[in-house]
């Protein structure tokens, strides 16, 4: 009987760790294309500013000063989100999270 319930706390932790990795990936994908958008956004400003090409089409004659220091400031909120999330609450953290998970489940299961 233990063994089984050893197996399925293994598939558990396994499912569980699964999980955690595909919502790190798909936040820092996000992160990535946030990235992308930014750098070619902030191009387009430095290229309308200061090289003086018209761009008079919908999303690109509304990119100013003001514009690009409320994205900037979004942009980098997401990064110290990111440097927050991937430095302090890392690899440890999630072990330590999804024993005590673990562990209350157990707890769970021996009392029925």
């Amino acid at each position: 009987m233990e063994i089984i319930m050893e197996i399925h706390r293994n598939e558990y932790q396994e499912k569980e760790l699964v999980e955690i990795a595909r919502r790190k990936v798909k936040k820092l994908k996000g992160f990535y294309i946030h990235a992308f958008i930014y750098l070619i956004g902030v191009l387009v400003f430095i290229l309308k500013e200061y090289f003086g090409v018209p761009f008079n089409f919908f999303p690109l004659k509304h990119i100013n000063f003001f514009a690009l220091a409320i994205w900037s400031s979004i942009f980098f909120i997401s990064a110290i989100d990111m440097l927050i999330t991937y430095h302090f609450f890392g690899e440890n953290w999630e072990e330590r999270k999804i024993k005590r998970i673990m562990e209350k489940e157990s707890k769970k299961q021996n009392w029925k």
